[in-house]
């Protein structure tokens, strides 16, 4: 089988079907149709063997499950609504269990969020897969990291420190299945939730490096400002300890910045206890977590 063979047996027509696609997989590029009064989002991220997913006995569905969840969580954050996905595999060989397995988590998840795959490529190597994903925001009202205020209320959406602690319980022997591990293994982009915040949060940006390190870009976005949390309040996931959530985690979760005057609209923006507010912005830097200075970055590649 060679790539081509295995581009059309594994990844063409994967995804939504959308109607703003006029030509997909199969070109040169694909060519889209951006809404109008729209601005477009894209995001990337690459996910490697051995550094963003284990090496041996991880289940390729999840691999592609996370693969786009990251990608989503990015757009989420900015407030975006999702749209299309191109995807560049590198495969030590064309392992046709393992292809099909990672395109039904690909898909999956692409369906549900009505995100259609449109192009990418194929190449032989060590495992690793590139996503870039791409979505669109109300003109002038895609949510940034810049713009939070002294006296904003921080909050979070879901729980905290599952990925530290369900990737924890996977090299511990416990099944992908399992609850502790499958907040590692299919993270849940907070799309709906980032919608919620247009035009009501000043800042947010999604958890991927751990609280600690994605509050110091927020703050550091901010010119100064500084945090206060509260460790009771910190939504803790089933196994994770203060310090896994807090810490570099692998949560995608979101975190903002939002005036006190419009909390009362976020709390009652959807459906549950999805966000929980876990401190407040100050007008001194540093993050203090019930008074105590806090010290720690969140996950970094050439630390």
């Amino acid at each position: 089988m060679d790539e081509f063979e295995l581009i059309d047996r594994y990844f063409s027509g994967r995804g939504a079907r959308r109607g703003d696609v006029p030509l997909g997989i199969g070109d040169d590029a694909a060519v889209l149709a951006p809404p109008a009064g729209r601005e477009l989002l894209l995001t990337t991220d690459t996910l490697v063997a051995g550094r963003h997913f284990p090496a041996d006995g991880f289940p390729p569905d999840a691999i592609g499950h996370r693969a786009l969840a990251v990608n989503l969580s990015d757009i989420a954050a900015m407030g975006g609504t999702p749209a299309w996905a191109l995807l560049a595999i590198v495969l030590p060989q064309a392992d046709e269990a393992w292809l099909a397995s990672f395109a039904e988590g690909f898909s999956a998840l692409a369906e549900r969020f009505d995100v259609a795959l449109v192009g990418g490529n194929v190449a032989r190597g060590p495992l690793s897969i590139t996503v870039t994903a791409a979505g669109f925001a109300p003109q002038g009202q895609a949510l940034t990291r810049r713009g939070a205020q002294a006296g904003d209320a921080l909050v979070v959406t879901g729980a905290l420190g599952g990925g530290a602690a369900g990737l924890r319980a996977f090299f511990q022997g416990a099944a992908v299945q399992a609850a502790p591990v499958r907040a590692y293994a299919h993270p849940e982009p907070r799309v709906q939730a980032g919608r919620s915040l247009l035009s009501r949060a000043h800042a947010a940006i999604d958890i991927s490096d751990g609280l600690l390190g994605d509050l110091g870009k927020l703050l550091y976005a901010a010119e100064g400002l500084g945090a206060e949390l509260e460790a009771q309040a910190l939504p803790l996931a089933p196994g994770a300890s203060r310090e896994d959530a807090l810490g570099p985690s692998d949560d995608y979760e979101l975190l903002a910045a939002v005036p006190e005057r419009e909390m009362p609209a976020v709390e009652a923006s959807l459906e549950g206890p999805l966000f929980t507010r876990i401190g407040r912005v100050t007008p001194t830097s540093g993050i203090r977590l019930d008074g105590r200075p806090l010290a720690g970055a969140g996950f970094r590649h050439f630390a």
